[in-house]
């Protein structure tokens, strides 16, 4: 019998820093890259509580000149990518430093895609479309959720078709990534809920993955037991530094498993709420995983009553179906600790934003039409995805 082949991949920056005091080395870092002027890309949020302010006094300590370009938003846009390539070549600059969350990550990874290679980012939607290598990279994460400071993915809308376009592309993995749990301690309990689920859907997503093997499960284990340990206790109390480092191995190590696993169903569908309604990336993944994942389970029961576990639950005596619901129960607890929405129209009030029934058709067949939707353990049709939708209203 024929033995059908299976090469899997394991992507991640050539060198990471975690920990208290990690960006003090950011100079000497990008130094070591080959870097001389960097175009740091980061967002208004970050300038006014400080952090901006923090890593360009250490520029300034070194002697190193820059360029900062703070006009990114919450859900980088095609736009953002246009005017950061603009700024980065009128002023000369030879390297990059990303400072942020996601937004701030994906539009840099944005302006390195063109810089480096040309065209348009709508050119590089989809996978490995680039054909040069980025400037030197240095990524510096301030939330404990996305992981994007370490992946091979970005997210970018499209302002014309009000499109999340997902890229994944080995190239722009950043050859440095910072996490440096100072940085962290100013973000609101909101944000650091809604970025810890994200690290949470990150891993369990990852874990479920039809493409997911031993090094990718030993990272989402891992992932999920910090995410359960540290999230409740990070919100509570943003100074407690051991829960900010806490989190940021969970959102790491959840990174290590989708930047290799990849995602499923909940990605592609929480695309579409950020890309229709501009709504915050980690709180649609939050409050869209236990409706997506209680799809998915008679795909993946048994992995499933093992997160159980993984969370500390108690399954003693339980069926592998019984435990695996219980799974989906600790996520739903967790969300409601944390303060995440419990419906859609719910977290689109909270954002100025009218979710309706009327826009599931179209978000359903975009969501069809993103990369994420692959490696999604069960297969799904419109009607199920347009379901999975209701269901969350």
């Amino acid at each position: 019998m024929a033995v059908q082949e299976q090469v899997y991949g394991f992507f991640i920056p050539s060198v990471t820093l975690i920990g208290i005091g990690a960006s003090k080395q950011i100079p000497e870092k990008i130094k070591a890259l080959g870097g001389s002027k960097p175009l740091l890309v980061t967002d208004k949020g970050v300038v006014a509580v400080g952090i901006c302010k923090q890593v360009t006094d250490l520029l300034d300590a070194a002697s190193m000149p820059y360029v900062v370009y703070d006009e990114t938003v919450p859900n980088p846009t095609d736009k953002n990518i246009h005017d950061g390539v603009e700024i980065y070549k009128k002023n000369g600059c030879d390297s990059l430093i990303t400072l942020g969350g996601g937004s701030s990550h994906d539009c840099g990874k944005g302006i390195g895609l063109i810089v480096s290679n040309g065209g348009r980012i709508h050119d590089y939607e989809g996978i490995d479309k680039a054909t040069k290598s980025l400037m030197p990279y240095l990524a510096v994460n301030t939330t404990a959720g996305t992981a994007s400071e370490m992946t091979r993915f970005a997210v970018i809308t499209d302002t014309s078709r009000h499109v999340k376009m997902a890229i994944a592309d080995w190239r722009i993995t950043p050859g440095i990534a910072i996490d440096d749990p100072v940085l962290m301690v100013g973000m609101p309990p909101a944000l650091t809920a809604a970025t810890g689920m994200d690290a949470l859907t990150h891993a369990v997503e990852a874990f479920v993955s039809t493409i997911a093997n031993p090094m990718t499960d030993a990272c989402a284990i891992e992932s999920i037991k910090l995410v359960f340990k540290y999230l409740r206790k990070a919100v509570a109390n943003g100074q407690d530094l051991e829960a900010r480092e806490g989190m940021c191995f969970a959102q790491y190590l959840g990174g290590m498993a989708f930047n290799n696993a990849s995602l499923g169903y909940v990605h592609s569908m929480a695309h579409q709420l950020g890309g229709f309604y501009n709504l915050p990336h980690g709180e649609c993944n939050a409050l869209l995983l236990p409706h997506v994942e209680q799809f998915n389970l008679i795909a993946k029961v048994e992995k499933f009553a093992e997160m159980a576990e993984i969370m500390g639950e108690n399954t003693a005596g339980m069926s592998p179906r019984d435990a695996a619901e219980l799974a989906l129960k600790a996520i739903r607890q967790l969300s409601t600790d944390v303060g995440i929405p419990a419906t859609l129209v719910e977290l689109g009030k909270r954002y100025g934003k009218d979710v309706k029934a009327g826009d599931i058709p179209t978000m359903t067949a975009n969501a069809q039409k993103d990369i994420c939707k692959f490696t999604n353990p069960r297969c799904a049709t419109d009607k199920d995805i347009a379901a999975i939708y209701t269901g969350a209203l």
